[in-house]
C-alpha cells in the first residue's frame, strides 16, 4: 500500500466513548459473551423471545446446511485478503460529519469473498460476491463496512433469512435446492420472491473487479449542522464492465486468480456513492430499492493496490461488523443490522477459538502459476 503523504486534516466533533461504542468495539474483536450479544440482539427486535432465534442458531444453522469447516467464517467463507486506501474529495461532508468524508487519504484493509459456508467451493459467476471494507480512521475510530454485488437483500427480516438458508439447501443428489422447499418458502415470503426477480435483472459481471458492491442496508448520516438523512452506499468499478455471461476460464479458483492477476498489473478503483434518501422512502426493508432518481454523493475513490492470502494481521481476523460506525453514521431501523451484528459475532467467536488451516485461496501459488504460464 502506498504511503500517505497528505497533510493531516483538522478533525471535526467526536462523541466521547460510550458504553454502546465501546460494547461495539469488544464484540468486534469476539469480546462480548453471548449474554451480550443477545441481549444487544434483543434490544433492535429481531429475536422472538417464544422461538428463541438467537445468534447461536444461526451459526447452526449455517453449519447445518455447509458443514463445520474449523477456524473460517460461517458464511463467505471463502476469501482474499486486500490492503488499499479511500481518497475522499469533500463531497460526502454534505451530508455526513465522518472525517473520513474530510479530503484526504484513509487507509484500508479489505476482504473479497464469495458466499457460502465451504471455503473451498469451486467459483461460479452466479454465487454472490462480497467485499468487506475497514476504514481506519485518526484516533482509533473505525468503520466497518459489508457489501454484495446485488441490487438487494433477498430478506427483509433474519427470520425470513434463517428459513431461506434451509430452503436453499442444495439436494446431494441434483446440486440444488428441493423445488417444493423453495416454492413453499417463496409462498410465506413474498417479499423475498419479487427482490430475486429484481436481482435476475441484474447479472453479475465477470469478476470481482468489475462488480458493483452496494451495502444494501439505509443508514442515517448527520452532519456538521446536525442534518440527518437516509442514506445507502455502493462502490461503482472505475474498471471496464464485461459481461459475466462468457464460459469461465479453467480452475476451481478462477474468479480469484483473475482477481490477484489484476491487482498485479495494477490498482483496482471503485467510486463510493452515497446514494440520499427521502421522506417515505424504506429504510426498513432491504429487499425494497429506492427510486432511480434519488440524488447520489460522489464521496471519493476506493483504491485496492494488494491482495494477500488470509493469516494473521491481514482481513482474516477482522469482523466486518456493520455496526461498527464512525461518528456521523447512525444505524436505521432496519433490523437485519442488529441480526448482523450479534451473528457476525457469534460467528468471530467460535472461529477464533478454533484451529486454522491455510486458506484454500493461497495468493503466492497464483501468482506462480501465473508467471509459469507466460
Amino acid at each position: 500500500m502506498s504511503e500517505d503523504t497528505s497533510p493531516p486534516q483538522a478533525a471535526p466533533h467526536r462523541p466521547a466513548l460510550t458504553r454502546r461504542s465501546a460494547l461495539l468495539g469488544l464484540a468486534a474483536v469476539g469480546g462480548v459473551g453471548a449474554a451480550s450479544v443477545g441481549g444487544f440482539a434483543y434490544a433492535g427486535g429481531w429475536l422472538p423471545r417464544g422461538e428463541r432465534l438467537t445468534p447461536a442458531r444461526f451459526a447452526d444453522r449455517f453449519e447445518q446446511v455447509y458443514g463445520k469447516h474449523t477456524g473460517f467464517r460461517r458464511n463467505h467463507a471463502k476469501g482474499v485478503s486486500a490492503a488499499g486506501y479511500f481518497t475522499a474529495n469533500g463531497a460526502g461532508a454534505e451530508v455526513s460529519r465522518a472525517t473520513v468524508f474530510a479530503p484526504g487519504r484513509t487507509p484500508v484493509t479489505g476482504r473479497f469473498s464469495l458466499s457460502g459456508g465451504l471455503p473451498d467451493a469451486p467459483d461460479a459467476a452466479p454465487t454472490v460476491r462480497g467485499l468487506g471494507l475497514l476504514f481506519h480512521l485518526p484516533d482509533g475510530e473505525q468503520w466497518r463496512t459489508a457489501m454484495i454485488n446485488l441490487p438487494v437483500f433477498p430478506d427483509s427480516t433474519p427470520q425470513g433469512f434463517y428459513a431461506r438458508m434451509l430452503a436453499a439447501k442444495p439436494l446431494p443428489e441434483t446440486g440444488k435446492p428441493d423445488p417444493e422447499k423453495m416454492a413453499a418458502f417463496l409462498a410465506r415470503h413474498p417479499e423475498t420472491a419479487k427482490a430475486m426477480a429484481i436481482v435476475k435483472r441484474h447479472p453479475p459481471t465477470s469478476g470481482f473487479d468489475d462488480s458493483t458492491y452496494n451495502a444494501l442496508n439505509a443508514f442515517r448520516c448527520t452532519n456538521d449542522a446536525g442534518d440527518t438523512v437516509p442514506v445507502r452506499w455502493s462502490l461503482k468499478p472505475l474498471q471496464p464492465v464485461r459481461r459475466g455471461d462468457a464460459p469461465p476460464p479453467p480452475g476451481r479458483d478462477h474468479l480469484f486468480d483473475a482477481l490477484i492477476a489484476k491487482v498485479a498489473q495494477e490498482p483496482l478503483r471503485w467510486r463510493l456513492l452515497l446514494t440520499v434518501g427521502r421522506s417515505g422512502d424504506p429504510t426498513h426493508d432491504a429487499t425494497r430499492p429506492w427510486p432511480d432518481d434519488r440524488r447520489t454523493i460522489d464521496a471519493g475513490t476506493l483504491t485496492i493496490d494488494s491482495v494477500h492470502t488470509e493469516a494473521v494481521g491481514n482481513a482474516r481476523d477482522v469482523n466486518f461488523d456493520p455496526l461498527i460506525l464512525p461518528d456521523g453514521i447512525a444505524a436505521s431501523d432496519d433490523p437485519l443490522l442488529s441480526a448482523r451484528s450479534a451473528v457476525y459475532s457469534r460467528s468471530f467467536t467460535r472461529r477464533a477459538g478454533e484451529p486454522k488451516t491455510p486458506s484454500p485461496v493461497d495468493v503466492a501459488k497464483a501468482r506462480r502459476t501465473q508467471e509459469e504460464r507466460r
